[in-house]
């Protein structure tokens, strides 16, 4: 990361862990953060990104792809933010007690206690992400929270039609209540997978901004680096399934995808700005993709609302 000049990560610390396994991971990067001091320290807000950056180190961002640390207690969203958690997914592919995954055969909306959560997470800055839920849960989180909302990485749908990216529709409501966007570069989520070009990626970002503007695009990698590929059984079935579920990958692919040669780790962002140049973004555009606009909602996201 210091290599590629990364200076904030959302990273993340749950996908299907209880409440009390959430806190062990928070344990393990509290123990990185003593070890490594001259290379990575929490981030809790926008100030952190600008500290990283002047002393030449990474903030680490922690967010959840699920909501099961909060378990049913809407309560733990406000612990779960003293600890430093800063993103939240509804959910993650399947059902939740919150709101419906994108693979799902029916699509009940946010439910409930989704409304409620919701609520307490505009109180408390804890942003909402919906990269892993179906289109009407989206487009009511949208419509519920009282602050911009994040799919924190996922493509547009009409460039991939893949289960886990977006519609136009979503996008549409997505920026143009302030939201963003953080484009994916997992390789289920690129048309032609790990043979996808840059200049395709890039032109891709083009295309969004013609529709949407630029102000809500960012990247939003979903980059795994050197994990087994045990972490991908994990993610896909927890404890939740007996049968191997292969998400949008094969039978013959359950592991990690190959990442595409132009970005097979952190210190090859360093090769996104030349491809958004490529594609005809202005300088200012280019820092605003790369992580300008991701700074400005950081700014407005993560403290509590005025009382």
């Amino acid at each position: 990361m210091k290599e590629g000049g990364v200076h904030a990560v959302h990273v993340t610390i749950a996908y299907h862990e209880t409440f009390r396994e959430m806190v062990l991971a928070i344990e393990q990067w509290n123990r990185w953060f003593e070890q490594y001091p001259d290379l990575v320290f929490m981030g809790r807000s926008a100030a952190d990104v600008n500290r990283a950056k002047q002393e030449k180190r990474t903030a680490i961002f922690f967010g959840f792809q699920n909501p099961s640390p909060i378990e049913d207690d809407i309560g733990l969203i406000e612990i779960c933010h003293t600890l430093g958690i800063r993103f939240m997914q509804l959910t993650y592919n399947n059902q939740s007690l919150l709101a419906t995954g994108c693979y799902e055969e029916e699509d009940s909306g946010v439910t409930r206690f989704g409304r409620q959560a919701i609520a307490e997470m505009n109180r408390v800055g804890l942003v909402v992400d919906m990269s892993h839920s179906a289109e009407r849960s989206t487009l009511d989180a949208i419509d519920i929270s009282s602050r911009p909302i994040a799919i924190t990485h996922a493509n547009p749908a009409w460039w991939h039609p893949a289960l886990r990216n977006k519609s136009d529709d979503v996008l549409k409501a997505l920026t143009g209540s302030g939201g963003m966007i953080g484009f994916s570069i997992y390789p289920h989520h690129l048309k032609e997978s790990s043979n996808c070009s840059i200049e395709s990626f890039c032109n891709m970002i083009a295309q969004a901004a013609e529709r949407y503007g630029v102000d809500s695009l960012g990247i939003g990698s979903d980059l795994c680096q050197n994990q087994p590929d045990s972490v991908v059984t994990w993610m896909r079935n927890g404890r939740w399934s007996k049968q191997m579920d292969y998400g949008e990958g094969s039978a013959s692919n359950a592991g990690f995808p190959d990442q595409p040669g132009w970005f097979r780790d952190s210190r090859d962002f360093n090769n996104i700005p030349g491809g958004l140049t490529a594609a005809g973004f202005a300088e200012a555009e280019v820092d605003a993709i790369m992580g300008g606009n991701w700074l400005r909602f950081y700014e407005n996201s993560f403290g509590p609302l005025p009382v």
